[in-house]
């Protein structure tokens, strides 16, 4: 697969493997062992970028995602670029599904969860090291300057934050370079286009996730898709309720029409539309089938041209779309 470059030096495949769905959020958690042959057949597909974070686990392992990961690609360590993430947790007290964000990035926190993700994935340093959501009480020079030090330490060797404005990325990015974002995008959540310019000038590289707007895009579900309520967030995104159908219409329409004349899937043209904006732009789709992750991987490998890129965006500026899933709440409890 393609290789890109993140930031100055970090060198990844086109698209990365978002490892969550595994055993968070999408469902009944996947048999670990099925878990780590899939992260192992993805590795001999090209992909070299894996996406983690310290709590994206189960009930009873609230920390399984990354143990899986640290599994799977310890044959590999030396070839693949591991990513997670540090300083959230859930409220899962409230009630609600999917579980409000608790922001948790005081120093102190960050040093007991970077030594937690070293052991967990099986690691003598951390790749890339995403703070996973801004912590409104702490300042980003402070998250910054504990990434140089662990930077010095050896403990990571780059460092991104996740849902960053433009305004937070400057003021860490001038403390301790910022390698990526990872901000949710796709065609139904272009929203952090937005930040583009500032990350052209600043040469940081954008991690998309939610690249398929949580499966939407695959045009695999149809009106009447159901979800188990209690371990799959899809259950309560609007892009998948009943009434969203006639309002995605075109969407998928467009899809397929590119589809059939690129001799490509929908799920494909929808990763390489964001492939073809930007050489830092790499997307990190998600999934448990095999298929769908060789699939994914050929997304690489479709041709879309700067004026078919630019005629999809026209096409979505004018389009009629449902509501889509922008991301849990931030919590008003505090650690």
């Amino acid at each position: 697969m393609e290789q890109r470059t993140l930031g100055k030096d970090l060198k990844v495949s086109a698209l990365g493997l978002g490892c969550m769905g595994l055993s968070h959020a999408y469902g009944v958690p996947l048999d670990e062992r099925e878990a780590v042959k899939l992260i192992r057949r993805a590795f001999e597909c090209g992909y070299t970028f894996f996406d983690t974070a310290e709590v994206y686990g189960t009930e009873d392992d609230p920390h399984a995602n990354e143990r899986i990961v640290g599994e799977a690609l310890a044959p590999v360590r030396g070839e693949a670029v591991i990513a997670t993430k540090f300083g959230l947790a859930f409220d899962k007290e409230s009630g609600k599904t999917p579980y409000p964000l608790i922001p948790d990035s005081r120093p102190e926190t960050i040093r007991r969860a970077v030594d937690g993700s070293l052991a967990r994935l099986r690691v003598d340093h951390i790749d890339l090291y995403y703070q996973h959501r801004p912590d409104p009480r702490v300042e980003p020079e402070t998250v910054a300057e504990v990434m140089a030090e662990l930077i010095r330490e050896g403990k990571i060797t780059h460092w991104g934050i996740s849902e960053a404005s433009a305004e937070y990325l400057r003021r860490a990015h001038a403390v301790c370079p910022v390698t990526a974002v990872q901000n949710r995008y796709s065609m139904m959540a272009r929203w952090h286009e937005a930040l583009f310019p500032a990350l052209e000038e600043l040469g940081v590289g954008f991690i998309a996730f939610s690249p398929m707007a949580n499966g939407l895009l695959t045009g695999k579900y149809v009106k009447g898709s159901r979800f188990d309520a209690r371990y799959d967030y899809r259950a309560a995104m609007p892009q998948f309720a009943d009434e969203a159908a006639e309002k995605n219409a075109a969407l998928l329409s467009l899809l397929r029409r590119y589809a059939e004349e690129k001799s490509a899937t929908p799920a494909q043209i929808s990763l390489a539309w964001m492939l073809r904006k930007k050489p830092w732009i790499v997307p990190i789709p998600g999934t448990r089938s095999e298929a769908r992750m060789e699939e994914n991987a050929g997304a690489a490998a479709v041709a879309l041209s700067a004026e078919e890129v630019r005629a999809i965006d026209a096409a979505l500026d004018g389009m009629e779309m449902s509501e889509v899933f922008g991301g849990a709440k931030i919590s008003g409890k505090k650690d």
